[in-house]
């Protein structure tokens, strides 16, 4: 047996206090992350977690890009996956030698976007369409005419999310043509709907959340979660799957290449593939989520709840889109900048 010397001991006290004083910083999209997730990792780990938000894919890649950034775990969506791992920004942390790997589902283990998780894990999934006050409007909001061509109830009280790619794609599929595609006089039919439509906006704002609980905003380009939590707090929002298409994702947490914390990151990515842990994060901001066996942990009102089941006339207008040609992302980008000035 090896005598324990005092010096060994006070290394293997300081090694456990380090380990007990982790630090992990996730860079998320704002109101996003159960509070109570938080809580729970770090009274199971001793890791403490500072969370730092973004409003869109764009904005945190550039954030990325830029360096210096102190993040260890970013949250794109799918079709921002590739574009990172291209440039090099993420790390294969072993996702499929994690203990709770095999929790997520078949459908979302291999996926086109990131072959055998090579870079990710699910964090939620979900719909980008329009949500609409009802008591300004009661017409038919299953088209995104609401924010294309709005009813003249709705003009002035539009809010548009500023999520490039939902966007435009959804401006695309309006005017009769489909996301990513290269086609000019598509693109361009976008373009000019896009810029007509624009005066009618009251902004092009992210957190609509409580803006459509509060009824500052009438009617808005949205995702279904969010919709989701609004409705709870005021009955007369509602949620439309536009008929000319809307948009299906899914967001996942991945480790960025410079992170300073992998072991903590690592930590995290297996704690969330935990059907009970990742029913924490879809009960809070009403995702559907891609780990097997965490419906039971879920809210009984989320399995009836209009924003998570689709009409089924309208299932075959969703698209899952994918990462746009470099092509195609420099025609979106020239869309957006028209569109921001």
């Amino acid at each position: 047996m090896t005598r324990l010397t005092t010096s060994t001991l006070a290394l293997i006290v300081m090694a456990g206090a380090a380990q007990a004083e982790g630090q992990l910083n996730i860079y998320n999209w704002g109101n996003y992350t159960n509070p109570e997730l938080i809580e729970k990792f770090e009274a199971e780990t001793g890791i403490e977690v500072t969370i730092t938000d973004y409003d869109s894919n764009t904005t945190a890649l550039a954030k990325i890009e830029a360096g210096g950034h102190g993040f260890d775990i970013v949250v794109p969506t799918h079709s921002y996956i590739p574009i990172y791992a291209e440039k090099g920004l993420l790390m294969k942390p072993g996702i499929p030698e994690m203990e709770n790997y095999g929790n997520i589902a078949a459908e979302w283990r291999d996926v086109e976007w990131d072959p055998n998780r090579e870079y990710s894990v699910p964090w939620q999934w979900g719909t980008t369409g329009v949500a609409v006050n009802q008591s300004a409007y009661s017409g038919d909001i299953n088209t995104s005419s609401i924010w294309l061509d709005p009813p003249e109830e709705l003009v002035g009280k539009v809010n548009v999310v500023p999520e490039m790619q939902d966007v435009i794609s959804m401006a695309l599929m309006y005017v009769g043509g489909e996301p990513c595609t290269t086609d000019t006089e598509m693109l361009k039919k976008a373009r000019d709907v896009l810029v007509a439509a624009k005066p009618n906006w009251m902004s092009m704002d992210y957190g609509m959340t409580e803006k459509l609980s509060n009824s500052d905003v009438m009617a808005t380009v949205n995702w279904n979660g969010s919709t989701f939590r609004a409705r709870v707090n005021n009955p007369d929002v509602a949620y439309g799957y536009p008929k000319e298409g809307y948009i299906i994702w899914m967001d996942n947490a991945a480790i960025l290449a410079d992170a300073q914390n992998v072991d903590e990151a690592k930590t995290f990515l297996n704690f969330i593939m935990d059907p009970e842990n990742a029913a924490l994060i879809s009960s809070f901001a009403r995702y559907a989520n891609g780990i097997t066996g965490s419906d039971a942990f879920m809210p009984d009102d989320m399995k009836t709840a209009p924003e998570i089941v689709v009409p089924a006339d309208l299932v075959a207008a969703g698209k899952f889109t994918a990462t746009c040609p470099a092509e195609a992302q420099e025609f979106y980008t020239a869309i957006w900048t028209e569109l921001q000035k």
